[in-house]
């Protein structure tokens, strides 16, 4: 199987040859049909002026062929030299109306030129009367040594140039056909680089063109592709370091109690289902990411109110806020557009929302939950009076298990604190063709925004 630099070689050769064929037989043919109509052109006005002479001189056409004849007979019709050398006017003179005077070529004395061959000829004239015309008639050339010479060398040069063409359309084949398959080469070993493991693979990209997007598009993916494998990986041990505490708890306990290290009391046994509720938690929450993941997340959307929604998340964390002495405010820019969600769904995206807020907020802080229409989403954004992130955290709080410095240290006041619940929140809301965005500037505490489009 022929690779594809051959293929192209082949192609840009094949088409380097037609053309050079083709200009080289067009070129031959024109050179020599416009040499011989120059020649005829010069021969017909020299034999116009020698006729034009020859009737000024003996007052008639008597004798005239010895000007269209001058080596002898016409050749073919009687005796006369022969050779290479020898002279022959390819026309014939006939009278005004068409009648031929000087035989010559298929004419035989007094035959009538049609007039369709007559109309070619030139007239020639004596004190402004017409005395005879000169008609071309069709013949082989037969041109002298030095112009068949002159046709045959620059038929030889253009043979040259043709095969000088042909040899370059060689080379530029070679050379383009590797400069075209050089890229793909490249993405080639790359990709079989990435098969086998290795996703830092990067092609250098050469051009604008479309090979030049391809390979940066294949930077892009690989680069996507190291991103995800490595946040896999991170996420594998993550959870597994995540399931070992509460199980680690719960085997540790249970073996004390039942070796009797541990008296079977009831706060010990509550210690026991506090871990195992957490742990349930934490498989739910993987659970739901999974299914967003594989796009098979289920939502009932329903049309409601955005601030009905708001009402009732704060309604459900009152008794929290004001534990933590942290008030609890709404803000709703009425009228406000309607929004066609699942509503369980999206109280779970504000009370994972809300949880983070908490665990940040200090005591005596507050936090705001607010709604107003846009002209394109219902936005719904939390703000706490935390003490806000850096630009790099903020890039990354929505991904799995991921927690700033401060968030490591988890209130068991609040529930949640796997690292899962604002990238469940962003799941969610994505699911309902809405994005999740955060802002936030150091000291000046968090704000997350949910935006949803309206309905």
């Amino acid at each position: 199987m022929r690779s594809i630099s051959t293929k192209l070689i082949l192609a840009f050769l094949s088409i380097g040859i037609i053309s050079v064929a083709v200009i080289f037989v067009t070129a031959t043919l024109n050179t020599r049909a416009q040499f011989i109509r120059f020649l005829s052109d010069q021969t017909q006005n020299d034999v116009v002026t020698q006729l034009s002479d020859y009737h000024q001189q003996y007052g008639s056409w008597e004798g005239v062929e010895s000007v269209l004849h001058p080596d002898g007979d016409e050749p073919g019709m009687g005796p006369g030299p022969t050779g290479p050398n020898r002279r022959f006017y390819p026309f014939t003179l006939t009278t005004e109306n068409g009648r031929v005077i000087v035989p010559n070529g298929g004419y035989h004395g007094g035959d009538q030129v049609p007039q369709q061959d007559l109309a070619k000829g030139i007239t020639i004239t004596e004190d402004d009367k017409v005395i005879g015309v000169l008609v071309p008639i069709p013949a082989p050339f037969q041109g002298r040594p030095r112009e068949v010479e002159f046709l045959e060398r620059t038929n030889r040069y253009l043979l040259y140039g043709a095969l000088i063409g042909a040899v370059i359309a060689l080379l530029l084949g070679i050379f383009l056909s590797r400069t075209l398959t050089r890229p793909i080469r490249e993405l080639t070993r790359a990709t079989h680089a990435v098969s086998e493991g290795d996703f830092l693979q990067q092609v250098p990209v050469r051009s604008s063109d479309e090979l030049g997007e391809l390979a940066q598009a294949f930077n892009k993916m690989s680069s996507e592709l190291s991103r995800s494998v490595n946040a896999r990986r991170q996420m594998t041990a993550d959870i597994a370091h995540e399931l070992r505490t509460p199980l680690s708890l719960i085997l540790g306990h249970a073996e004390a109690v039942h070796d009797g290290v541990l008296p079977p009391s009831p706060e010990n046994f509550e210690i026991i289902r506090e871990e195992a509720t957490r742990l349930e938690h934490l498989v739910n929450d993987l659970r739901i990411l999974s299914l967003a993941d594989a796009g098979e997340l289920s939502i009932a959307p329903q049309i409601i109110e955005p601030q009905r929604l708001l009402q009732e998340v704060v309604a459900i964390y009152q008794y929290h806020t004001q534990r933590k002495n942290i008030t609890l405010d709404l803000d709703i820019a009425t009228p406000l557009s309607n929004i066609e969600v699942d509503p369980g769904r999206m109280t779970q995206v504000l009370t994972n929302i809300l949880d983070n807020a908490l665990r940040h907020t200090p005591e005596g802080g507050r936090i705001v939950l607010s709604a107003r229409d846009t002209e394109e989403w219902v936005e719904l954004a939390i703000q706490d009076s935390g003490p806000g992130l850096k630009a790099e955290d903020l890039d990354r709080i929505f991904d799995r298990f991921y927690r700033t410095d401060s968030s490591r240290q988890r209130d068991g006041e609040v529930p949640g604190g796997s690292g899962l619940g604002l990238a469940i929140a962003r799941s969610i809301v994505q699911a309902h063709g809405g994005q999740l965005s955060a802002e936030s500037e150091a000291g000046k505490g968090l704000k997350v925004i949910v935006r949803l489009p309206k309905k």
